[in-house]
């Protein structure tokens, strides 16, 4: 297995259950990520902040396949997985819950659920079903209605659950805030927190709203411009300076437009 080149938080007494190394992906001849580095720690909540363009999302698509990197590898249990098949990364692990949701409207909640667990063939399908709705009951209500006509908000629990049911290795989780009122982004939120303290799910979360993202997370990167500027645990990004002006709102003695991120080294 190639050695990590990224900073390991101070916590990680073990191997990186996903660890991205040097990463380079491209839009046509626009260079989306820019040598990218990054670890996800079995059992964490990993989140990745940054403003819209930065590429969270472009990331989080390199991971699952759908864009394949021109340079650097994607580990996963140690085993190599860019540029493989999205539907392999599935079988191997890896499940994304895409930015908007995408769920399929013209299917039942039931049915969504099952398309979740298209990779699999064992006998624990059901289970995992209702597991989902003792998570998310208001989808076990309405389990025969069209996705088509849950609330924004429910959309969400059903991505979600969809998500969960192909057991992945980790949970990728593109701005599940989006379109939600306050409220049912701290419902959404408290059961992401629920499913990996109870479930131990490891995922790794791409947020914009940094306040609750570093709130759920046990470490998080800052990026800019398809690179990595800041890491550090979760704690520590909520009480930078940095963090603090840039991404809570709080207005420092220096002006917004005069700062600069000071790149900090993640890799050697």
């Amino acid at each position: 297995m190639a050695k990590s080149a990224v900073k390991k938080s101070p916590e990680a007494a073990q191997e990186p259950l996903l660890s991205v190394l040097n990463v380079e992906t491209f839009y046509g001849a626009v260079m989306a990520l820019r040598g990218v580095s990054m670890e996800v720690q079995e059992g964490k909540i990993t989140t990745i902040l940054g403003a819209n363009g930065a590429g969270k999302t472009t990331l989080l698509k390199t991971i699952s396949g759908v864009l394949d990197p021109k340079k650097g590898q994607i580990l996963l249990s140690g085993e190599e997985i860019q540029g493989r098949q999205p539907d392999q990364i599935v079988k191997r692990g890896v499940a994304h819950v895409p930015e908007g949701r995408e769920v399929f409207p013209f299917l039942s909640i039931h049915e969504n659920l099952l398309m979740g667990a298209y990779t699999r063939s064992d006998q624990e399908i059901a289970d995992d079903i209702e597991l989902v709705f003792s998570y998310f009951p208001i989808l076990k209500e309405r389990r025969d209605q069209q996705a088509a006509y849950l609330s924004g908000g429910q959309q969400q629990m059903l991505a979600i659950g969809r998500g969960l049911m192909a057991r992945p290795k980790v949970l990728l989780l593109d701005e599940p805030s989006l379109g939600l009122s306050p409220l049912l982004v701290q419902e959404i939120f408290g059961i992401i927190r629920r499913l990996n303290a109870e479930q131990g799910v490891t995922m790794l979360l791409v947020e914009q709203n940094a306040n609750i993202a570093l709130k759920t997370a046990d470490y998080g990167y800052v990026m800019e411009i398809g690179r990595i500027v800041m890491d550090d645990t979760a704690d520590k990004l909520l009480a930078s300076e940095d963090i603090q002006e840039f991404y809570l709102g709080k207005t420092g003695d220096t002006q917004r437009e005069q700062k600069r991120w000071k790149r900090k080294k993640t890799w050697r």
